[in-house]
């Protein structure tokens, strides 16, 4: 197999609808898409019409991985490998090449050929006032495909557009190539430029740079390398797979040993300026929309990260109650979705995070439909759902 007929392929698949996100190549099976989050048979390729054998799918990581050492390496001894692919001035693609019950299977993300703005992706107005931040650390979370990666570089996107400074990022692989503009970039690659992130992440510190963007934190070493470039005067974007600002505390806890965390907590609640949390979720209309839980650093949040949540604080009530600061949590993005007929109720009941008091804000919202019924959209009623809903559990607990 050569890249010539790889890469009709793989255009060919892409082409076969407008959102079609990942390709995926699995012995016994013809070659599959994910479109807005919902698998399906690829349209009739030939000669892939029928069921892919494992030898099709080696030799088609054969073809992306290009002979590459390091990646077969990987492959042999770690059962997986990630690269990336191009079809020049077409298509880029992140690649995780992978055994599964003794086979070779392939996991393709399609990339965004065109850098992301924060009005193009519609994320709120307090984005603009996370990139003015200038020093910290700064954490986009969420599940494996809900965005992460496009958010951070709309958001470094804007500091590109708005910012005289030198942006150093890491990456596994370089997914969006940032041009220079008011910024320069330096956009490493694991692997090709760099060994692991804690090496990566440590010359960094050496290349002058007022932002430092890490691709993914993994291990200890290399968050204990973050939180001090915080320290010293550098802004630190990264992401981890947690869901919730809290979970995210918990797992950078879970990375020190018991007798380290007290200073863990001290330093972070020095440092942190923001847990940006994602999820996507599908839209009435048709495709997916991102809803998002976002909590910054106040008096109440550095309590909590120094003295860990109980009855009387969490992360959960001190985020819900800061949308002065244009914090909000999931469940808050959620009944404000449905509220505007982006999403069904089912939905809002599937990704919420708490069901009993989801159930009376969305039945506090269906009243106000009931109510107010010349208004085509929530956000046209006279009346805030969010803050009627909140209305309505305290007048229930009084009860």
């Amino acid at each position: 197999m050569n890249k010539e007929t790889v890469d009709e392929l793989l255009m060919a698949m892409v082409k076969g609808g407008e959102g079609i996100s990942d390709l995926l190549f699995v012995a016994g099976k013809p070659p599959l898409v994910e479109e807005h989050g919902k698998l399906k048979a690829a349209a009739a390729i030939a000669p892939y019409t029928s069921e892919l054998t494992g030898d099709d799918i080696e030799r088609l990581a054969g073809c992306l991985m290009q002979g590459n050492p390091r990646l077969v390496d990987d492959f042999a001894n770690l059962g997986s490998c990630d690269c990336s692919y191009s079809i020049e001035k077409l298509a880029r693609f992140r690649v995780n090449v992978f055994k599964q019950n003794g086979r070779h299977a392939i996991v393709m993300r399609k990339l965004q050929s065109v850098i992301p703005t924060l009005d193009k992706l519609g994320l709120p107005p307090i984005f603009r006032q996370i990139v003015k931040e200038k020093t910290g650390v700064v954490f986009v979370t969420g599940g494996t495909g809900s965005g992460k990666t496009t958010t951070l570089a709309a958001m470094l996107n804007e500091l590109n557009q708005t910012s005289e400074i030198h942006v150093v990022t890491l990456e596994d692989p370089i997914e969006f190539l940032h041009p220079h503009a008011k910024a320069a970039f330096s956009q490493r690659e694991l692997g090709r430029d760099f060994p692991d992130f804690a090496h990566g992440l440590r010359a960094a510190l050496r290349q002058a740079p007022k932002v430092i963007f890490v691709g993914e934190i993994r291990d200890r070493e290399t968050m204990e390398i973050a939180l001090t470039a915080s320290e010293t005067g550098h802004l630190v974007f990264s992401t981890l797979h947690t869901i919730n600002a809290g979970q995210t505390v918990n797992r950078i806890l879970g990375m020190f040993t018991n007798e380290e965390e007290q200073q863990v907590r001290q330093r972070l609640a020095d440092t942190l300026r923001y847990v940006v949390s994602q999820r996507l979720v599908s839209r009435i209309d048709g495709g997916r929309l991102l809803v998002s839980e976002i909590m910054g650093n106040s008096m109440r949040t550095r309590e909590v990260l120094l003295y860990g949540e109980d009855d009387n604080r969490s992360f959960q009530e001190i985020i819900e109650s800061g949308n002065a600061s244009g914090w909000h949590s999931f469940d808050q993005s959620l009944v404000k979705a449905f509220d505007a007929n982006l999403i069904t109720e089912e939905t809002a009941m599937l990704f919420c995070t708490h069901k009993n008091k989801m159930r009376r804000d969305v039945d506090v919202v269906k009243k106000m439909r009931c109510t107010e019924p010349d208004a085509p959209t929530g956000f046209k009623l006279q009346v805030d759902p969010l803050e009627a809903a909140r209305a309505a559990r305290q007048a229930a607990q009084h009860q």
